[in-house]
């Protein structure tokens, strides 16, 4: 199937590692990711007996092999200055995107400038967006996971 591309929008919060769990736990719930059923992989909100946890849900060895394709092959924040490693986010710094995009407060018209950081495989990026008065108002986490 290849890797998949995904992004995703949430309300700013000064916790980033928060911010990814919560949203790890709307995607989880709604069924917003692939799962393999048969030969072709679906979207897991098309069955109701889909695994209940993500315990079951990464225990199943076609997920540990293909991953789901969605931010729930991701698992946590890097703080500043950590290597990023399998399954991380790594969050834009203020010198990538005044490199980038001109400036530190990047705001959802500075994506295009920044979209490339993330560039392999199992990894994650994430940005602060600010609004027009330089005001944090979400946060934007994408990259590409899955076989």
């Amino acid at each position: 199937m290849g890797a998949s591309g995904w992004s995703y929008f949430v309300a700013y919060q000064p916790d980033l590692d928060a911010a990814l769990d919560a949203l790890r736990d709307e995607v989880f719930a709604e069924g917003r990711y692939w799962w393999a059923r048969g030969e072709i992989p679906s979207s897991a909100s098309d069955y109701p007996n889909r695994p209940a946890t993500m315990k079951e849900l990464f225990d199943d060895e076609w997920v540990q092999e293909s991953g789901t394709h969605s931010i729930l092959d991701v698992y946590r924040v890097l703080d500043e200055g950590e290597t990023p490693d399998f399954g991380t986010v790594e969050p834009v710094s203020a010198a990538e995107a005044l490199q980038r995009a001109g400036t530190e407060r990047l705001t959802r018209e500075h994506l295009a400038a920044i979209e490339d950081l993330a560039e392999q495989r199992w990894f994650g990026r994430c940005a602060v967006l600010h609004d027009a008065h330089g005001t944090p108002e979400e946060i934007y986490f994408w990259g590409f996971s899955g076989d």
